[in-house]
């Protein structure tokens, strides 16, 4: 198939591009990276795909690239209400996956306007762009986060997301419910993945992975949030990227639009930290601080859904992610 893989340069799209490709499609990468958190990482991700820097930064640019036949990548908006739709009708696309967001529940309290740019009017845009150039399929990243601080657990697809606590979460809440009118007006088939705490090698340096890691590594101190008293469902990347594939690639007699994606197994976070402890082998300065505005108590994904439709089945353990996530960092730092 030929792919639209938006936010291409970002943690997941990475490694999304990269598999796909494995596979043989041909994808086409679009990111516009923004200085979120450090823009060379993105860079050094998309030269992992054969992109170089002088390449990645012209905007509006189809670059190709010197590693893989079947990629190129354009530096754009989500929000171009020009140059998106010419993208598409240039190339035809199979299928989109749209993983291009602003990232962060706390940035989002501070600058809300970005998120309704990106997050919302961009996934409009790409809404459109589906239904004008009759993309059958568009699969795209939605989140834990729009389940708020719900007590009940394990999180499922049928419970009510009506109170995020997070301008980010109802970002991602909007998602859904324009997914959901545009399927139903125009026949176009879209799914949504509610991704849990990934982490993994090129992952985000904004993450609490990362965060520890080069806290713990320089002798700072790591802030720890309510105390210590939150859980995660911690899920390593290849885990969700053969989740995605799956949902890209497959089909499910059931065609629910929503599904979880995670390990299934939530973490406390002082165990992830003593994991993490071991493994450098380094004990951490902690900084106990309250619970933060924005942040949830804790995720815990019910995955039976994408198990039951899809064959969905996390493997990796937080012990053997965590060794693999600091083997990549030691050797990129």
């Amino acid at each position: 198939m030929k792919i639209l893989v938006t936010g291409a340069a970002g943690f997941i799209g990475y490694h999304l591009c990269k598999r796909l490709l494995s596979e043989g499609h041909t994808v086409v990468g679009l990111d516009n990276i923004n200085d979120y958190y450090d823009p060379q990482l993105k860079f050094d991700r998309l030269k992992e795909l054969g992109v170089v820097r002088e390449q990645a930064e012209k905007w509006n640019t189809l670059s190709t690239s010197n590693l893989e036949d079947n990629f190129l990548f354009i530096r754009l908006n989500l929000q171009d209400r020009e140059g998106l739709p010419i993208l598409f009708k240039r190339n035809s696309f199979d299928q989109v996956c749209n993983l291009a967001a602003q990232a962060g529940v706390r940035y989002s309290i501070d600058n809300p306007e970005v998120y309704v740019d990106t997050n919302i009017v961009g996934f409009l845009n790409i809404l459109e762009c589906c239904r004008d150039c009759k993309v059958s399929k568009l699969v795209y990243a939605s989140s834990s986060s729009v389940y708020g601080n719900s007590k009940e657990v394990p999180f499922t697809e049928k419970q009510s997301v009506d109170e995020p606590i997070s301008i980010y979460a109802a970002t991602k809440k909007s998602n859904e419910l324009m997914a959901h009118t545009y399927s139903h007006l125009f026949n176009i088939e879209t799914i949504g993945l509610r991704f849990f705490t990934v982490y993994g090698p090129w992952g985000r340096p904004d993450m609490a992975m990362f965060l520890f890691t080069d806290a713990i590594l320089n002798k700072r101190p790591i802030k720890v949030f309510n105390e210590g008293n939150l859980s995660r469902d911690f899920t390593y990347i290849s885990d969700i990227i053969e989740g995605v594939i799956t949902v890209i690639t497959g089909t499910s007699r059931t065609k629910k639009p929503i599904y979880n994606i995670g390990n299934s197994e939530p973490v406390k976070l002082l165990d992830f930290i003593t994991v993490l402890e071991s493994e450098l082998g380094i004990t951490a300065i902690k900084q106990m601080m309250p619970m933060q505005d924005g942040d949830v108590h804790r995720t815990w994904a019910d995955v039976s859904s994408l198990q039951n439709d899809f064959g969905y089945a996390p493997s990796v353990s937080v012990a053997e992610g965590i060794a693999a996530f600091l083997a990549w960092y030691r050797s990129y730092y």
